[in-house]
């Protein structure tokens, strides 16, 4: 596999995952998860470590952001092949009012790339009002580049900007 299809196809599995946060639909994030993959934050200072079953639960129990009317904030920011079989991908999106920068570690397995790892940081912002009244979630902890682009991660190889 060339790493233009590795790339593609990558991006491809992270559009399907944004569109499943985004939806709150664990049908899509089922295709994009392998079954034993891991989920991990210690944004709080302790671990939580869930498996697919217990974080499918949690997404299914959200509202979705999309049925709130909340715009979506989702970007790649990198990907990075170790090797023809392993990648990494830093994504931001938004569940408001949280702000998520999650590394996601995918591997190539039974003809397609899956989701084995996700650990993420957020930060949560509070709603604000603009003067017309609008409500908007604020990010302002660093600067984003518009959906799709993608930043040389270096590696074996890497997507430009």
């Amino acid at each position: 596999m060339s790493h233009g299809v590795a790339f593609a196809d990558i991006a491809a599995v992270l559009d399907t995952y944004f569109d499943g946060l985004h939806h709150s639909d664990t049908a899509r994030l089922r295709r994009v998860f392998h079954p034993e993959a891991r989920y991990h934050c210690a944004t709080d200072g302790t671990l939580l470590t869930l498996d697919m079953p217990e974080y499918f639960r949690r997404v299914d129990a959200r509202p979705s952001p999309a049925s709130q009317g909340h715009a979506r904030t989702d970007q790649v920011l990198a990907i990075d092949l170790a090797g023809p079989v392993t990648a990494f991908a830093k994504v931001v999106c938004s569940i408001p009012p949280r702000h998520f920068i999650d590394f996601l570690t995918l591997v190539h397995l039974d003809g397609r790339w899956q989701i084995v790892a996700k650990v993420f940081h957020f930060t949560v912002q509070p709603a604000q009002t603009d003067p017309h009244g609008w409500e908007s979630s604020v990010r302002g902890d660093h600067p984003l580049r518009p959906r799709g682009a993608l930043h040389e991660a270096g590696g074996t190889g890497s997507a430009g900007t």
